[in-house]
């Protein structure tokens, strides 16, 4: 059974060269990195070769800028409660927006209840923050500001630079999560200013389970786990060495093949928007058509649920999303549809159409074709569609 992966935010196949080369890591039969004998040189080595290629795919002049975490999640919560806890003499406010993934979300929470104070500013209909927003909001208790790099409903960039400029000049940490961004679209951090990146290997076909935390040189931020002195003293822990040399080698590919890549994920997403009207109508588009994720759509059909057109498609081989994989199973509409302005009943007929490498343009019609016999069967029995008024 062939099926058709457009949720490609959610999970990415392992590339082949990825996990060729983790399997000759594991038959290799590495020693701890942090051991003190030729097998645990030869097993630091091959950490540090990792560290290299995904120091080069965010352009990070010193690869001991780079922290391996277990994930994008962990990364977060590493950078957010590590700078905050390190930086908390200096205030106890953190400003942030109101889209942001439940990693920053849930982090935030729990600093709340330990008596910091969270500033969230708002979005335009884009889905995107004002910097004017961030530097009205911006006291002299503002110890960091996080706002996430994409979006992964709507796929939506932020003006990441321009905020940069606002807190380098404020003195105020500024942390970015673009864990839907890294190995997709162009990311510099010398260009972007951020003092704090994170990241995970599955967005660039590396495996889950291994992430990353970029942490500009001079950054005070305390490590979350107690324990040994790896990675720099800032993550205790041994390395899970199998799965960084998976994620350098992606890395590598990533920066081989990258404008290929972006090629190739525009040409599928402008082919769903040009095919899109020929299949089904009364629709929203939520992913802005400049500044966005090349390889996202979300898109909102009304009268109906997301939920049954995803699971419909899913009878016909063809896997989407309702909205991020870490929220399915809420029945709460996104706090992302809502805060860009679409109502209840809008926000839960929403796809996340999310494309990969290993998609082809045929898969688009084969989706639309799909789609459209989805769409007639729930609208018919819809009592919200108005083709029953």
């Amino acid at each position: 059974m062939t099926i058709i992966n457009l949720d490609h935010i959610s999970s990415k196949p392992l590339l082949p060269d990825v996990k060729e080369a983790m399997i000759e890591a594991i038959n290799n039969d590495y020693a701890n990195p942090s051991s003190q004998h030729k097998k645990g040189e030869e097993a630091a080595e091959a950490l540090e070769k990792a560290r290299e290629s995904v120091a080069r795919l965010i352009n990070s002049n010193m690869p001991k800028e780079i922290v391996f975490t277990s994930s994008g999640t962990e990364s977060v919560n590493h950078a957010i409660k590590g700078a905050v806890l390190a930086n908390a003499e200096k205030g106890k406010h953190i400003i942030t927006s109101n889209i942001e993934h439940n990693a920053v979300i849930r982090s935030l929470r729990r600093l709340k209840s330990d008596g910091f104070k969270i500033t969230s500013v708002s979005v335009d209909e884009n889905g995107r923050v004002n910097p004017k927003d961030i530097a009205d909001a911006i006291t002299d208790q503002t110890i960091l500001v996080s706002i996430m790099h994409s979006n992964n409903e709507t796929g939506t960039i932020q003006p990441i630079e321009e905020i940069a400029k606002i807190t380098k000049e404020k003195k105020v940490l500024f942390h970015t999560d673009a864990v839907d961004s890294v190995g997709v679209v162009s990311i510099d951090v010398q260009k972007m200013g951020v003092d704090l990146l994170s990241f995970a290997s599955n967005t660039f076909y590396g495996p889950t389970g291994v992430g990353g935390l970029f942490i500009r040189r001079g950054t005070v931020i305390w490590p979350l786990l107690d324990g040994g002195v790896q990675e720099g003293n800032k993550r205790a822990g041994a390395e899970n060495l199998i799965g960084i040399i998976g994620m350098g080698v992606a890395a590598d590919i990533a920066n081989r093949d990258f404008d290929a890549r972006l090629d190739h994920l525009n040409k599928l997403k402008n082919r769903l928007l040009q095919e899109l009207p020929n299949y089904i109508d009364e629709y929203i588009i939520n992913t802005p058509l400049e500044d966005s994720l090349p390889n996202l759509l979300s898109l909102s059909i009304k009268y109906i649920e997301g939920e049954s057109v995803m699971l419909m498609l899913d009878d016909e081989d063809v896997a989407v999303s309702t909205r991020s994989a870490c929220a399915t199973g809420s029945l709460r509409a996104s706090h992302v549809l809502l805060s860009i302005g679409l109502d209840h009943a809008d926000a839960q007929g929403t796809l996340v159409i999310a494309f990969g490498v290993d998609n082809k343009e045929e898969d688009i019609i084969t989706f639309l074709t799909a789609l459209k016999h989805i769409v007639k069967t729930l609208r018919d029995i819809s009592p919200l569609s108005s083709k029953t008024h």
